[in-house]
């Protein structure tokens, strides 16, 4: 198998590099524009110039997260309180994000209980998640 991930890191690059001006952001995406944009898409995140993962949008809202390592976690998203929010298998606390729409790509800010805000921007790169399955053995 291909590992992709170096090929990612040059093409995300320079998206990545160009510094992120919330200000310039438009207003927060709609559960509907999130679900119209994103569906059918694999993108992949980033912050601070690093890849970050990447999530595949299914169809009824379903996902597919990973840390580009092979394992990928299966889950879901919805609307509340004007976030989007992600509830992944083995995973306790779903993760809720602000998303908003830029010439650049998507923005998400994370709604975490501490108050800070991480920026995270994403790209879709036309690249497939590669999701290895479960590890075999002792």
């Amino acid at each position: 198998m291909v590992n992709h991930v170096p090929i990612l890191a040059l093409a995300l690059g320079a998206v990545l590099l160009s510094p992120v001006r919330p200000a310039e952001a438009q207003a927060p995406m709609t559960a509907a524009e999130f679900e119209a944009y994103t569906t059918g898409k694999t993108l992949f995140y980033g912050v601070n110039g690093q890849i970050y993962g990447a999530e595949r949008y299914l169809p009824d809202r379903r996902v597919e997260w990973s840390f580009l390592d092979g394992e990928c976690k299966e889950g879901v998203w919805y609307e509340e309180a004007g976030n989007i929010c992600f509830a992944y298998e083995d995973w306790g606390v779903p993760q809720c994000w602000r998303f908003t729409q830029t010439p650049g790509g998507l923005i998400a800010q994370f709604q975490g209980d501490d108050g800070d805000t991480n920026l995270y921007e994403a790209q879709e790169t036309g690249e497939e998640l590669q999701c290895l399955g479960p590890k075999i053995g002792v």
